[in-house]
Order: C-alpha cells, then structure tokens, then sequence
C-alpha cells in the first residue's frame, strides 16, 4: 500500500506545527524550505487542513499558521483517510473499474481489502503526539 505524496506532505506539515510551542507560528515557507517542498504544494495542503480544522491561520504582518487542537487530538488513521483521494489498491476496488473476468469469484479482492483494513486500524492506535514524543532530536534537526 503506499500514500499519496499529499497525505506524506499532510503528516510532515502535522509533525512540523506539532513542534512548535503553543504561540510559536509556522509558515508555509519554513516548511517548505525545512522539507524541501514546494511552496505551492503545501498551499493547498494547509488549506485542506484548516479545511478539515487540524491547522488554523493567523493573518497580519506576524502571521502564520498553527495547531487547531493538541497533538493527542490529531489521530493519524483519521488524517490519511480524509487526505487520501481513495484506496483503490487493485482496479475491482473502483466502481466503473475494468471488468476482470474473475471478479465473482475472486478471493484476492477479499485478501486487500482485508490488507486495508488493518493498515487502517494500526494508524488509528496512533495521534501526532506519538509521532513527536522524540520532540528534542526532531527539534535540533529543525535548527540545523
């Protein structure tokens, strides 16, 4: 199974805000500059955020962007499956996919989404807060 580039970029803006003290602001530029991303990218990607009320944004000559709740409300499994466009892992997941002539009878369907479903379940056991408990080594990365 394997993410989006947009939900990846989602969680590192996630982690990135997850570091910053409680008045400290983010902004697109220093992620993108830290991450290597395009500003453009991640334009959208914090909407979508602020969208979904993970981030708020902070307007004015001082602003930036931020944490709408704490790291222990962010659940992983909920943010990768509203970031993520579908998970149509093989074409028969997808209503209007190409037909396989095995479909009827066909246990790998069964098998992936069984796959899915697990994958699924094991980001739910995690929250932002348990991606940035190693907060001081991500911290002087961050610094350097």
């Amino acid at each position: 199974m394997r993410l989006t580039n947009y939900t990846d970029y989602s969680l590192r803006v996630l982690i990135y805000l997850g570091l910053k003290k409680d008045d400290e602001l983010g902004t697109i530029k220093d992620i993108a500059e830290f991450y290597h991303i395009s500003k453009n990218h991640l334009m959208k990607i914090t909407h979508e955020l602020g969208k979904l009320g993970y981030i708020e944004t902070i307007r004015g000559r001082n602003g930036g962007i931020r944490l709408a709740k704490h790291p222990k409300d962010i659940n992983i499994g909920e943010v990768v499956s509203k970031t993520e466009e579908d998970f149509h892992i093989v074409d028969c997941f997808s209503q209007g996919g190409n037909y396989c002539v095995i479909s009827p009878t066909c246990k790998l369907k069964h098998v992936l989404f069984e796959a899915l479903q697990a994958f699924l379940k094991v980001l739910k056991e995690y929250t932002l807060e348990d991606l940035i408990e190693n907060k001081d080594d991500i911290y002087q990365l961050l610094r350097t």
